[in-house]
């Protein structure tokens, strides 16, 4: 019986040890992940701090801090015309994208017609295809319809922002979250005279907290983010976003790379303070979203 008993300490003993070793294992992967995440944003920090002279060598941290290298470098660029573009791209794009993914999703969730599966399918299909493949056939519709329409669309907010408008990923986030809600708070509020539409506003959106902020975080990134496109409909810099304002500056600034380090940073800054803000209602609605729905 003794024998039996130490037999059973030594298999939980064993099993303690092979535990402790996996979390070890897994918290030396994570922490290697995280320095490979952390040390290039350090160091571009880092350098947009330093001297002419640091930049150009091996030392990490500066001597001396030259928060200077920031005014210089938003005076230089003219950052402050691209900054202007980016935000009424991004949320033009973001009201669009919010107003008609909320009403697909909900209409293949909540209304039943023909072949509504199938459509949906094929939507989803659609996330398959790389997005640099639909550049050409984007930039021929949007074109074309700068011709027929009275409104100018290249080198205008049209072609920045209606082709995102209609996001697969955001019209299937939120589609899984509208499938869950119960269909008995439908059915109580036709019982009050409620039709689809008030349903969705009064009773869908405000659970829908969770999913609507995910597609927020996203879409101010992607937009914000953009690079290829924006180039590619726009000649001037009227309505050039602030990454091609930065490309831009990158060319100019040649060897000076403190200054393209302060250009960087200045860049990253909106999505930095959306981060922060957002950072713990992001997660949660990362977890809570539906996506296994």
């Amino acid at each position: 019986m003794a024998e039996i008993i130490r037999g059973k300490r030594t298999m939980s003993s064993a099993a303690r040890l092979r535990q402790l070793i996996g979390k070890i294992l897994i918290y030396m992967i994570l922490v290697s992940w995280a320095v490979v995440a952390v040390v290039p944003f350090v160091w571009m920090l880092s350098t947009s701090l330093k001297s002419s002279a640091e930049a150009q060598g091996v030392r990490f941290f500066p001597t001396e801090l030259h928060f200077e290298n920031y005014v210089n470098a938003w005076e230089e660029a003219d950052f402050a015309e691209y900054f202007t573009n980016s935000f009424q791209i991004t949320l033009i794009t973001l009201a669009g994208q919010l107003t008609f993914s909320v009403l697909a999703a909900y209409g293949f969730a909540r209304i039943r017609f023909p072949g509504r599966d199938l459509i949906f399918g094929v939507l989803l299909s659609t996330m398959m295809i790389p997005a640099m493949v639909l550049i050409i056939p984007n930039f021929l519709t949007v074109t074309w319809l700068g011709r027929i329409g009275p409104i100018k669309w290249i080198n205008n907010w049209p072609a920045l922002t209606v082709p995102f408008m209609g996001n697969v990923f955001s019209i299937f986030l939120l589609r899984q979250f509208f499938a869950q809600v119960p269909d008995e708070l439908f059915d109580a509020a036709q019982i009050d005279g409620a039709g689809h539409l008030r349903f969705l506003w009064k009773v869908v959106l405000p659970l829908a907290k969770a999913p609507l902020m995910v597609i927020v975080v996203l879409s101010f990134i992607g937009s914000w983010n953009a690079l290829a496109w924006p180039m590619l409909v726009t000649n001037s810099p009227e309505w050039r976003p602030i990454a091609v304002g930065l490309l831009a500056f990158v060319d100019e600034a040649g060897q000076r790379f403190e200054m393209m380090m302060a250009g960087a940073t200045i860049t990253m800054v909106p999505i930095m303070i959306l981060y922060f803000i957002t950072q713990k209602q992001f997660t949660e609605s990362i977890a809570r979203s539906g996506l296994k729905g």
